[in-house]
């Protein structure tokens, strides 16, 4: 963190989390949720955390959201994409989404590999190594989550929850760069406002440590600066010799903008 020149890291447990373990996950859950509250009181100026929760058991899950705001200080919480064949619009997902709306906190959706079968029509015959890597950091991963905010918006689920708030990371997981077409979602999908209305409502948008300015524009075009999360995917994406921190510096945002891509814009959604 010092070197690359970054003050607080939001710390979080990899993808998948705890989404393929079972019943054994509503125990193993609440350790790194621990762990990491351990951390942020031990240096709560550099640390906070996002919530690690049991996503196959909504109810459960919704419980430990709630202890982790409201006893463990953690800010947020972090969902991997599908569970089994379900993806996160499936209605039993619900009581998580109810109570991070409730309790003011963003949800991030992480990348996660697609499954088997999508992975064996789209992302395989080529040769273990290039199947592996096109199916997930190559692309698989980043359509797989794009799909799954796409998917909560055609559900409605900001129609029923407006004040619901989603991280996409890597500059909006591709389907951002696709916005004109999905405006054509509009005249079939039913629901209270335009696609671009919830984009700029109820989404924030990361880097994710793709510190590209091109990038950055075109989504501030979509969601506006005000939207805008910095972040390095550390350790992913960590680079050393300051990279991240000289994106920051050269990105093309000043005065406020530049601020609130920083660490305000995350400031307020988080409450501090």
């Amino acid at each position: 963190m010092d070197e690359t020149g970054l003050d607080v890291q939001v710390l979080s447990v990899t993808t998948p989390a705890m989404h393929d373990l079972g019943v054994v996950s509503i125990d193993v859950a609440r350790r790194p949720n621990d762990v990491a509250a351990a951390a942020i009181e031990r240096h709560p100026n550099r640390f906070q955390a996002l919530a690690t929760l049991p996503v196959a058991f909504p109810n459960e899950s919704a419980r430990e959201l709630e202890r982790c705001v409201k006893t463990l200080g953690i800010k947020g919480l972090m969902l991997c994409g599908r569970v089994g064949d379900r993806n996160l619009d499936d209605a039993s997902f619900a009581p998580i989404f109810e109570t991070a709306a409730a309790l003011g906190v963003p949800v991030l959706l992480h990348p996660r590999t697609p499954d088997p079968t999508m992975r064996k029509v789209s992302y395989s015959v080529f040769s273990p190594e290039v199947d592996n890597t096109l199916a997930q950091y190559g692309l698989g991963w980043h359509y797989d989550a794009g799909m799954q905010f796409v998917r909560l918006v055609l559900s409605g689920i900001f129609d029923r929850l407006p004040n619901l708030q989603v991280i996409l990371g890597h500059w909006g997981e591709v389907v951002l760069f696709y916005v004109d077409r999905m405006k054509s979602l509009d005249q079939v999908s039913g629901l209270k406002h335009p696609i671009a209305h919830y984009l700029r409502r109820n989404l924030y948008v990361t880097g994710s440590g793709m510190n590209d300015p091109t990038y950055m524009a075109r989504v501030t075009e979509i969601v506006g600066a005000d939207r805008l999360l910095f972040s390095t995917d550390y350790p992913y994406q960590y680079k050393p010799g300051g990279e991240a921190r000289r994106f920051l510096n050269e990105c093309g945002l000043e005065g406020a903008e530049k601020s609130g891509f920083a660490s305000e814009n995350w400031l307020r959604l988080t409450g501090g």
